[in-house]
This record gives structure tokens, C-alpha cells and sequence, in this order.
């Protein structure tokens, strides 16, 4: 039987959401420019303030993008998995990292290094306005993000979560290793996060199984997110 094969960083790019609009040309100049690069469990990738390293890719395991308040409290504004970016608006709009990046499971990153990538923009008009696309799309999604946390309730949010972060056609997921990073990211508590999915499970619309999240029933769930829940 052979072993699978290894995922390259063109297979990494074109799981990329956010340069889904990027034609073959486009990606084969981001695909020379590209590094990969392995994270350990708990490694930071960068810090807030620090200098811009280019854009991330996410090919394998999971990133957390946090904020450190004053008082020391941590408000998690992503959680990074494969397909997506972070840093691209740091990286676009030329400032320094607004945020903390740290690998929540062994993870592993494609690296689009700011000079090149900056340079490639320059040089080809028509990359930047199909990034820009991509742009737009990342923008109506934070917009959806915030949305979610002001008009919807609790069970109703993590539902949507659910939704929005499907794992293929078994219509199956797995959680952050640390719930408490996913609570943060919808503005709730760690109690109310696990009451909301057991709410959600004992509705019938999610179950766990070989430890990850399943969706069972997709409408219902779709119904939850709109608020449709029935009474228990």
C-alpha cells in the first residue's frame, strides 16, 4: 500500500482561500518566492510590533493570532488553519505585526517573505488586483466575525463557528486543542462554549467521534446559527 503523499507548497497555495482568485501565472510567481517553514507546538512565530516577516500560509496543524492587553489578558482574534493566511494585511499595508502569532499544534507554514512579495505587487499589476480580491473576501468575512459576536447568542455563534470551518465532505472537524483559545475567538467563556455544544449535540445537529466534531445534521445546524432552536 503506498503512504500518502506529502502535500508541496503548490498544493498549499492552492488550498489558500485567499489567493483564490490568483490565475496559474500569479501562482507561480508566489510559488518561487515561497519557504516553508515547520513550528513546534507553543512556538511563537512572531510578536506584536515585531517587524512584518511577509504573508503566512497555513498548510497543516493550527495558529492562534492574539492580542495582549495591559493587564496582561489575551483576546484571540484567529484561529489559523490550513488554507488560511495571517499577517497579509500587515504585510499589504506595509506596518508592523498588530498582533502575537503562536503554533497551537505542531503546524506547518508556507512563507511568502515581505520583499519579494511587496516587490512582486510592484512589478505585476494584475497579482495585486486579484489579491485584492482576496482582500475584500477576508474583509467581508471579519465583518461576518463581528456580526456573529454583537447579534447573535451564544449557541447561535458557535454554530455558525461550526459551519464556516467544515473539514471536507465527512462534514467533520477538530477543535482546537485548547478550547479556551476558540472561546476567546467568540468573545465567550470556556463554560459557555462547552454548554453551547452540548446543547448543539444534544439537539442531534454535531456529535464527537474519534476525537473530532461531526455534523450530523448541516440544516439543523444552519437553523441554529440563524437562532432556530427548538426547545429541548
Amino acid at each position: 500500500m503506498k503512504s500518502p503523499r506529502k502535500p508541496s507548497l503548490a498544493d498549499y497555495l492552492n488550498a489558500c482561500r485567499f489567493f483564490a482568485h490568483v490565475d496559474d501565472a500569479g501562482r507561480s510567481l508566489l510559488q518561487a518566492m515561497a519557504v516553508l517553514q515547520k513550528f513546534p507546538k507553543g512556538k511563537t512565530l512572531f510578536r506584536q510590533d515585531d517587524p512584518c516577516p511577509g504573508v503566512y500560509i497555513v498548510g497543516s496543524g493550527l495558529v492562534r493570532i492574539f492580542k495582549v492587553g495591559a493587564s496582561g489578558k489575551e483576546h484571540v482574534l484567529h484561529l489559523a488553519g490550513p488554507g488560511d493566511t495571517f499577517a497579509e494585511v500587515a504585510a499589504i499595508g506595509g506596518f508592523r505585526c498588530p498582533a502575537w502569532a503562536e503554533a497551537v499544534e505542531p503546524s506547518e507554514c508556507v512563507l511568502l517573505p515581505l520583499d519579494k512579495f511587496n516587490e512582486a505587487l510592484r512589478r505585476d499589476h494584475s497579482l495585486t488586483l486579484q489579491i485584492l480580491s482576496g482582500m475584500a473576501l477576508w474583509v467581508r468575512q471579519l465583518v461576518g466575525l463581528m456580526e456573529d459576536i454583537v447579534l447573535r447568542d451564544a449557541t447561535s455563534r458557535v454554530a455558525s463557528y461550526l459551519l464556516q470551518t467544515l473539514g471536507g465532505e465527512e462534514k467533520a472537524l477538530r477543535l482546537p486543542t485548547l478550547q479556551k483559545h476558540l472561546a476567546s475567538h467568540l468573545n465567550l467563556t470556556g463554560e459557555t462554549l462547552s454548554r453551547s455544544l452540548r446543547r448543539l449535540a444534544d439537539l442531534g445537529y454535531i456529535e464527537k467521534a474519534g476525537g473530532r466534531l461531526r455534523i450530523r445534521d448541516e440544516q439543523g445546524l444552519r437553523e441554529a446559527a440563524l437562532g432556530n432552536l427548538p426547545r429541548l
